[in-house]
């Protein structure tokens, strides 16, 4: 039996190759993926090779959005079983240092996630991995929906970071892949309005059939509305400080697109208005939450999963955001070869 990936070879250079078959080791399983979501940090490694601190240097497997099927398990493991379907969290920490005792494992130093290297990511038939990483659906959610877990999460902990409360008014800015699942996540947790804005006329059309108010960011539609949250997921140039001006008295914001430049706050204004900004650095124990938000209904992903490719066209589902419009989440399926 062959365990086909996608390998990244070279700048934009996709091939299919023969991988070794794993063996669970002790509190591992071995996982059938079945669903691979395209991210944009895969497309940033893919055009470009880098991502901050992070350079690919040889061959490199993509691919971190991911669902699938437990196909073996070692020893010790005990929260999953052969044949359990499940939504995988990318990010395997080592559990020891003092930032994982603290609750803290997403900020673990050691901490090994899924496609940012020299970790290989999901974009192969069979993978094995801490099975403590591994959450299993119910059989009312698809493979497609367990993938999408992990852009849900990034939304979950956005909103978490910023105190988001019920009956709070919200602000999202971004409306690609993330920010419209961040504006999910804040109507679950009891938002009272969501409002998106992006520059791209028809991901506010999504944003609208899901029920958010839209703005055209620079169009000066709603530009006096104040909201309690932002939730800043476009990593644009200028785009916080003009989501903070628009923070009412003690507002809180969660920066969760990762921006290419620093940032020029106005930091007077902020002050006087007791203005709290934190950061967002991916996730922490969001997969429980986001796999009942899916499955019971209250997060729609309608719209969400737009394009699908089988493993050897990797390639252009990691092009089709550059080349369709209509594009959102591309989905690749590795059993799909």
């Amino acid at each position: 039996m062959t365990n086909l990936a996608a390998v990244m070879t070279a700048l934009e250079t996709i091939q299919i190759q023969e991988r070794p078959e794993p063996e669970p080791g002790p509190s591992e399983a071995v996982v059938a993926i079945r669903a691979v979501g395209v991210c944009g940090s895969d497309v940033s490694f893919f055009r470009y090779g880098r991502i901050g601190p992070y350079v690919v240097e040889g061959d490199f497997i993509l691919g971190h959005e991911v669902s699938g099927e437990v196909v073996a398990v070692g020893q010790g493991v005990t929260n999953v079983v052969p044949g359990d379907r499940v939504a995988i969290e990318p990010s395997v920490p080592d559990w020891t240092c003092a930032q994982c005792r603290a609750g803290r494992y997403h900020l673990c130093p050691n901490l090994r996630f899924l496609a940012t290297p020299p970790v290989d990511g999901a974009l192969v038939q069979r993978l094995a991995i801490d099975a403590r990483t591994l959450f299993v659906m119910p059989e009312s959610m698809t493979f497609e929906e367990g993938a999408i877990v992990e852009p849900l999460s990034v939304g979950l902990w956005g909103c978490q970071r910023a105190g988001l409360r019920p009956g709070d008014d919200v602000l999202v800015t971004g409306a690609g892949p993330v920010g419209l699942l961040a504006a999910e996540a804040a109507r679950a947790l009891g938002a009272r309005t969501v409002t998106i804005t992006d520059v791209v006329e028809p991901r506010l059309e999504l944003a609208g059939k899901h029920g958010f108010d839209t703005e055209l960011s620079g169009s000066g539609s709603g530009s006096s509305r104040s909201f309690d949250v932002l939730l800043e997921c476009s990593g644009a140039p200028g785009v916080l400080a003009d989501g903070l001006a628009r923070l009412g008295p003690a507002g809180r914001a969660a920066v969760i697109g990762i921006a290419k430049q620093n940032a020029d706050l106005p930091l007077h204004t902020l002050n006087w208005n007791e203005i709290t900004i934190s950061m967002v650095s991916r996730y922490q124990n969001t997969w429980p939450l986001g796999i009942a938000l899916i499955s019971s209904g209250r997060v729609d992903l309608s719209g969400v999963h737009t394009h699908s490719f089988p493993l050897a066209q990797t390639a252009d589902a990691l092009a089709i955001g550059a080349t369709d419009p209509t594009a959102v989440k591309a989905i690749i399926y590795p059993q799909d070869a």
